[in-house]
This record gives structure tokens, sequence and C-alpha cells, in this order.
């Protein structure tokens, strides 16, 4: 064998196993992202993992324990009511109504990726002071919905139709907001795009333009090169979880919007950057209003700026005369 010829071959070799084993870390990472933990411990963020802790992340991936809250709305003197909305495909979306004497609507809540029903409770209780019941809903795989996994928004687009219709058909209101952190801010885009529902208006908190970006991020936030490997994990997402991770992109969604929309987003979000929301915002054809929210990162706003939240919220319900940017 020609000395040419043999190292041909090593190459090959070595770069045929290094595909596979890069494979096989993209297919351990899409499914610890994605499928629940029965785990306590929660994988710290990236910026805040030691050398040690992302090399060992890099190799064993997160892990992220099932969503359960610890308080319920009676923590913040707000009576509620608790089921379970029954869905197709046998799933089952746990939920609080916490009903406001004389509404002027309902808000249906839907939480952010690793979190559940309880992380709304500080919005819930502002929305309540304004006059709105609330519907605060587990997607699946969270608190006490069925399921042990999560899309981040692609799936939990229907739970976002089923809660509507739940309360169409089971509660009675003239009007219906939808509210969103994050990757409920993206269930409730895909959900307007691909559901037959029709609010009266959105409210959309940090949301991410594409899939392939936030996922370029956290890789990012490690230190590591995202290409090829946020390409890897998207594409092992969708092959294990059932879905098309390369077109679930909230840009795309934001085109059926045909409601008034307002986002709100702090300029420091290196999650879904400011930039980013821009681009879904700028899409949607309807009466629309961005509102930044300076200093701050991907995280909830209500309690940091409250008035300004609850301008952006008004805005939106009609109650405020801003001027639509």
């Amino acid at each position: 064998m020609k000395r040419r010829t043999k190292f041909f071959i090593i190459f090959v070799s070595i770069t045929l196993v290094g595909f596979i084993a890069l494979n096989g870390l993209a297919y351990n990472h899409a499914r610890s992202m994605l499928r629940f933990s029965a785990d306590t411990a929660r994988t710290d963020k990236p910026e805040e993992l030691t050398f040690y802790g992302k090399v060992k992340v890099l190799f064993s991936g997160v892990t992220i324990p099932r969503p359960v809250g610890a308080k319920t709305p009676k923590a913040y003197d707000l009576d509620f009511q608790e089921g379970l909305i029954d869905c197709d495909e046998g799933v089952q979306l746990g939920y609080w109504y916490v009903p406001c004497p004389g509404a002027s609507g309902i808000v249906l809540m839907f939480h952010s990726y690793g979190g559940e029903k309880s992380s709304l409770l500080d919005e819930a209780k502002a929305f309540y002071a304004l006059g709105y019941s609330t519907l605060l809903v587990d997607f699946r795989g969270s608190g006490t919905s069925s399921e042990n996994y999560t899309t981040i928004g692609y799936h939990e687009a229907r739970d976002v139709a089923e809660a509507f219709n739940f309360v169409k058909t089971e509660l009675s209101y003239q009007r219906q907001f939808l509210f969103g952190q994050s990757m409920g801010s993206v269930a409730v885009l895909r959900a307007l795009h691909v559901g037959n529902i029709q609010p009266d208006g959105i409210i959309i908190e940090g949301v991410f333009d594409e899939t392939l970006h936030t996922v370029e991020h956290r890789f990012e936030a490690m230190g590591v090169p995202s290409f090829p490997s946020a390409h890897l994990l998207l594409f092992w997402s969708g092959q294990q979880f059932d879905f098309d991770a390369f077109s679930h992109n909230p840009v795309t969604y934001a085109k059926a919007v045909a409601c008034p929309a307002v986002f709100l987003h702090g300029t420091e979000d290196v999650r879904a950057r400011v930039d980013e929301a821009r681009r879904v915002f700028d899409v949607i054809p309807t009466t629309k209003k961005f509102y930044k929210f300076e200093g701050l990162g991907h995280q909830s706003y209500v309690n940091f700026e409250p008035q300004r939240w609850k301008d952006a919220v008004q805005w939106v319900t009609g109650q405020s005369t801003d001027e639509v940017e």
C-alpha cells in the first residue's frame, strides 16, 4: 500500500470517528435539554459554570429537573381554582384559574423554558390589580401537566390553543389576551400561525427570532464554537421529539398575528437579543408597540420596572392611549 493511500485512509477513519462521536454528543445534549430529568439538581447557567463544569456539561449534557412549583396563588392572597385540561393525544395541562371580580377580561399565561405556572405569579398578581382574571397554564412536561418533555414552543403551541378553547367553552369572558414569556411567547406566536384562535391581544416577553440563534447563544456562553454543534443539536432534537427545529422560527409565525401586539424586551438579554426580538416585531402586520427595559436581561420585568410593565399591558388591552410605535 502506498504511503499516500495509507495516510488518506487514516485521515478518513479519524474524520469518520470524530463525526460519529460529535453526533453522539449532540444526540445526548438534545435529549438532556428537552427531556426533563428525575434529578433534583439543575445545571447552572452557562456563564456561571466553572471550567470543569463546562467540560463536564460538554460531554454529559445538562440536567434539567422536571419543573415543579412550591407556591400557589394563595401566597399572593389570590383565590383560585385548579384543574386539568384534557387535550388531544392524551395530554393533560395543569392550570390555575384566578377570577377577578368585575374583570375586564382574562389573560392566559404561558411560562418560559424550564419554568412552570408558579413562575408567573408576580405577573398574575399585577394583572389582578389591573382588573383581569388569569389562567396560568403548565405546558406539557411541567408542573401538574402530563408528559416529561418540551419542544421549546413547537408542540406547546397546541397547549396554547387548547387553553384558549377551554376558556372559550368553559368560562364566560368577552375578551381574551395571551401572555407569554420566552418559550411561552414563541408558543403563543406559533399558535396564532397554525391554530384557529383569535385573541383580543398578545403580550410577548423575551422572544427569540430563530431556534438556531438561541441555541448558538448558549454555545457562545459556554465559550464553545456553535458550528456545527448547534446545527447537530437541532437536527437530533427534531428527530427525537418529532418536530422541525430548523423551521421553528417566530419571525415566520409573527406574520399571522391579527390582533394588537405588545413586545417587552430587556436590552441586556444575551439569550434572545433585543435586535432579534425586533426582527419578530417588525413583520407583525397589525397595530403594535415595542417596550425596551434598559439594563435587564432574559428575566421577568414586572418587579423591576412595574410602571413601564403596567403601561405596556394597558396599551394592548386598550386602557392606555400611548403613541403606537
